[in-house]
């Protein structure tokens, strides 16, 4: 097990347009964009209150030939990329990208659990200041869900992997048990079966805004569709599910209505 619980510490989005993903963001959610091009590689950072926290980039055209589609992937830090990515597969993930330095950035590796569900191992080698959660922030990412094709063994493979722990678990009925889990604190997520309607496995990520209602409607101007919501969660925070303009999935949620 990990010697101290792993964190999300970055957030990236694959996609097939980078200017108009780059535009719906900032209009949505309120960040502000950072060039962080490397050489000939256009990558754009994201910044809640100044502090980086997530990067874009265009999807490279043989990942599109593959069949890749836009989405949103979760970097975990951990303290040897190598080792934990050797690690996954141990334990009945994939591996696909193998750990890669990013020159004055990193180190990565994007893997996948064993049911399938893809997210990047990183461990920078430059200082991060991560944003302190606060609820009343925009553009932190205030939620991390999990819909794994079985959510009692998702649990147990990121709680070997990476030391998470339970918090509280919510009985939703027929849609079964929503696990929320820990990283050496707070909640920061949760887990849950997906329901059998939703066709793959896959992390669903949260950013903060300042109000439910008026960031709907700001998703909706700018060519985005809302799939669930507006609704409240237990614990008083409402919540919306969308599609941006590219087809990436991602969710917006707020203390205040």
């Amino acid at each position: 097990m990990s010697p101290s619980p792993a964190p999300f510490v970055w957030y990236e989005l694959m996609t097939s347009d980078s200017a108009a993903a780059e535009k719906f963001y900032k209009d949505v959610v309120g960040w502000k964009a950072q060039d962080m091009s490397q050489g000939d590689m256009k990558y754009t950072g994201l910044l809640a209150q100044d502090t980086p926290v997530a990067g874009l980039m265009t999807l490279p055209k043989d990942a599109c030939d593959a069949g890749a589609k836009p989405g949103w992937t979760g970097y975990i830090g951990v303290d040897d990329v190598d080792a934990t990515a050797a690690r996954v597969s141990k334990a009945g993930g994939k591996i696909h990208a193998p750990p890669t330095d990013i020159a004055n950035v990193g180190r990565f590796a994007m893997v996948a659990d064993p049911q399938g569900t893809a997210f990047c191992l990183f461990k920078p080698t430059i200082d991060m200041p991560r944003p302190a959660a606060d609820p009343n922030k925009p553009g932190i990412v205030g939620w991390h869900e999990l819909y794994a094709v079985d959510g009692e063994k998702a649990f147990a493979f990121y709680a070997d992997l990476f030391g998470w722990t339970k918090a509280e678990a919510m009985d939703m009925g027929a849609m079964g048990v929503y696990q929320l889990f820990a990283a050496g604190g707070a909640p920061i997520g949760g887990m849950m079966t997906k329901p059998p309607g939703v066709p793959l496995s896959f992390w669903n990520y949260y950013f903060q805004v300042d109000g439910i209602g008026a960031a709907m409607e700001r998703l909706k101007a700018g060519g985005g569709s809302v799939i669930n919501g507006p609704m409240e969660v237990p614990g008083g925070n409402w919540i919306v599910q969308g599609l941006d303009p590219q087809g990436a999935m991602f969710s917006l949620v707020s203390a205040h209505a």
